[in-house]
């Protein structure tokens, strides 16, 4: 860590520049939808129907890639209009995805998917049976087998033409739409969904690089003054003069994904589709609540994992009885987060475990997982996150299996991409160095925002803020030459002065906006 570089501000540009090869795509020169594999065909299947006057119903995802795919299509059907039936299965007792159980409460002609369906085989044959015709539209990687359906819309699927694969699953429902449109001859504007898209596209985590970075910069404009209610009351929520990523994926979607997480989907639906503000403000009164118990929920569950954690895995699986299935997610991050390794956190309920991956560095943790399909009931997902299910009696021989596929793998892949990139001076550190990152905006996956190394600092002061206190302020002189001190920030942590008064840490520096005063505030990272 010690041999990292210094920058100065300009060295940082210079660095920081080098992540993009090429100019920002314009949303001009995002490839025409017609490149995604049926789509063309699903475009004029569901516009045949909208003109025979079919009943037509949409399954979504409980999360909020998934949330934002229905609220997207809920939206523009609003527009046609047309009537639309929605359903997004409850992570409790319906599991993920279009399933037969699922199917069997559906009463309609046509059934269209987003952010699921490729591992739906089951379902697709129940459809099939009822006489319900079936598009699915998808992210996730496909397996070998696909469901029998009348189209399945999936940038991944070996014979799709779409150039950018890593869309997420609002993206491709989106695009879809786009064909729709032009199918029905509808002067419907496709920018003003951008807002919830960028949501999608953010808290999906994908890569923030080509097309994806040019919806999110062009999302979040949109968000700054779009008359939809969730929007008015997300900027009111934020209260900032611009939003960033950062914002949504640290404010946001933790909010809209709280109410599949705990309760039911359909609550962040209603919030993000509210018709009137009085309505969207009542739903996110709703997701504040349950994403305090949220986070109540992952707080403990965390503390317990911890201590399941064996120290000589490469994959950590944990699992216990009655961990609250909605938190296994984030308690799997912050696994990661803490030992900078692949994490899958099982709930165990009636001899089943159903849980959730995360990955690290360059591991694809699908693949990982599908070498030991064998030993499991149901998986799926991407490279750096996943779902999978098994029974109780396998998950041993399970956490066997993945850590032996893992030991193949070059030790290289398992190194944290966001780690330190280098040294900045506390001079540096002022609004020209907030201005100069805001200008790489946005970050997130595949361009996260810099982050900076603090070797050795002496501690001056720590203080406590918070209304229970739980917060840090740790203020430090970097170096001993140096007579200016900064203020570091660590959230939801109390710091204990050590004995040495020394810290060794990364942080970034963002925007703080109070009383319409703009300053640069550090804020840690990990204290190593």
């Amino acid at each position: 860590m010690i041999n990292l570089p210094t920058f100065t501000k300009h060295s940082l540009f210079e660095f920081l520049s080098q992540r993009f090869k090429e100019e920002d795509k314009k949303l001009s020169q995002i490839p025409n939808p017609a490149l995604l594999h049926d789509a063309p065909k699903a475009a004029k299947k569901i516009a045949d129907s909208i003109k025979e006057g079919k009943k037509i119903t949409i399954v979504g995802d409980y999360d909020v890639d998934g949330v934002s795919s229905t609220a997207i299509m809920v939206e523009f059907f609003r527009q046609i209009p047309y009537p639309l039936e929605t359903i997004i299965p409850n992570r409790f007792n319906d599991g993920y995805g279009i399933s037969p159980t699922v199917v069997d409460r559906i009463d309609a002609d046509l059934v269209i998917t987003v952010d699921n369906g490729i591992s739906a085989i089951e379902a697709a044959k129940t459809c099939k049976d009822r006489g319900i015709e079936l598009i699915i539209t998808d992210h996730h990687t496909p397996s070998e087998v696909l469901p029998e359906a009348y189209a399945i819309v999936n940038p991944k699927l070996l014979e799709c033409e779409y150039p950018f694969k890593e869309i997420c699953g609002a993206q491709v429902a989106w695009l879809l739409l786009g064909l729709i449109k032009k199918e029905l001859g509808l002067s419907i504007d496709m920018r003003q969904f951008l807002d919830i898209l960028a949501i999608a596209i953010i808290a999906d985590i994908m890569p923030l690089v080509d097309i994806n970075r040019t919806l999110v910069k062009e999302g979040l404009r949109v968000l700054m003054c779009s008359n939809k209610p969730s929007s008015i009351i997300i900027r009111d929520f934020l209260n900032k003069s611009s939003i960033t990523s950062e914002d949504i994926g640290f404010q946001i979607a933790p909010r809209i994904n709280s109410a599949g997480r705990l309760e039911d989907a359909s609550i962040a639906l209603e919030f993000l589709t509210a018709k009137d503000v009085s309505s969207a403000y009542t739903q996110f009164e709703r997701l504040n609540s349950l994403n305090e118990l949220r986070r109540e929920t992952e707080v403990q569950t965390t503390k317990e994992a911890l201590e399941c954690v064996g120290a000589n895995d490469s994959i950590i699986v944990v699992a216990k009885e009655e961990w609250h299935e909605g938190v296994v997610g984030i308690v799997a991050a912050r696994l990661v987060d803490a030992f900078d390794k692949p994490a899958i956190v099982l709930s165990i309920g009636n001899g089943i475990a159903k849980g959730s991956a995360r990955s690290v560095g360059n591991v694809n943790i699908y693949t990982l997982i599908k070498k030991s399909e064998h030993l499991l009931t149901k998986f799926g997902g991407h490279k750096m996150a996943a779902g999978l299910g098994l029974q109780k009696k396998n998950i041993n021989a399970f956490r066997v299996a993945i850590n032996n596929s893992a030991s193949k793998l070059n030790p290289n892949d398992f190194i944290p991409k966001d780690k330190a990139i280098g040294i900045i001076s506390s001079e540096e550190i002022n609004l020209e160095l907030l201005n100069l990152l805001d200008s790489f905006e946005p970050y997130g996956e595949a361009n996260t925002r810099p982050s900076f190394f603090i070797n050795d600092a002496q501690i001056i002061e720590v203080k406590l803020f918070g209304k229970d206190k739980s917060h840090s302020k740790i203020i430090v002189r970097q170096f001993p030459h140096e007579r200016k001190t900064i203020e570091l920030i660590l959230f939801k942590k109390v710091f204990k002065m050590p004995s040495e008064k020394k810290l060794t840490c990364s942080y970034r520096v963002t925007k703080n906006e109070f009383n319409n005063r703009v300053s640069a505030q550090l804020i840690v990272d990990k204290i190593y």
